[in-house]
Parts: structure tokens; sequence; C-alpha cells
């Protein structure tokens, strides 16, 4: 995918990785489309549904004594995952490259593709 990037969708790409609220500034820039910056919202919307879902159910699984325990281990775990698919979707856009996350990324796209 050798797009030229500009610097307005790839300042958007990389606001979107900071925190919910700069995911949210970069899908309101994000008009009239640009199809770097829409890549990665819809990358990290993705992480961001998949990061609050394991913290719920993280949650829920707390109040099981023993399961609990080792439960929280494997979501902590799974949480250090999260982190680094951020840290490589981040590097990506910093990079000005449309690579997916690894594993998950092309299922984002394709479910978030009206974004």
């Amino acid at each position: 995918m050798t797009d030229t990037i500009d610097e307005a969708g790839k300042i958007r790409a990389i606001v979107a990785h900071i925190t919910l609220i700069g995911w949210i500034i970069a899908i309101v820039q994000n008009n009239p489309k640009n199809d770097f910056a829409s890549f990665y919202i819809r990358q990290m919307l993705g992480l961001l549904i998949l990061a609050l879902g394991m913290q719920v159910l993280s949650m829920l699984f707390a109040v099981i004594p023993f399961l609990g325990f080792i439960m929280s281990m494997i979501f902590m775990l799974g949480s250090l995952g999260v982190v680094a698919l951020w840290v490589i979707s981040l590097i990506g856009a910093v990079n000005g490259k449309k690579e997916p996350t690894p594993f998950i990324g092309q299922y984002f796209q394709d479910w978030f593709n009206s974004m």
C-alpha cells in the first residue's frame, strides 16, 4: 500500500492513539475523510473495544474466589498484549505506513469499514 500520506492525515492517525479523547478528536477532525487517518481510527477503535472488554471481563471474574485470581492474571497478560499492539500501531502511524495490527488488525478494518 503505497499511498501518499499527507501531514494532516498522519497527525490525525497519531492523535487517535492518544487516549479515548485523542481518538474522539481524530474522528471529529477527519472531515473530509483521509484514508490514512481512517485506517488508524479503525485500528484504535478495535484496540479500545478489546481493552474495555478485557477490563469488564476481569471485573466480572474478580468476584469468584480462586478462578478470579487465575483469570485476573490471564487478563493482566492480555492487557500487556494490547499495550504491545498499541505500540506497534503507533509506530506504524508515526512511520506513515498503513500496516494492520498483528493478528487482529485486518478484522478491525473489516468490522469498522464505515468509519
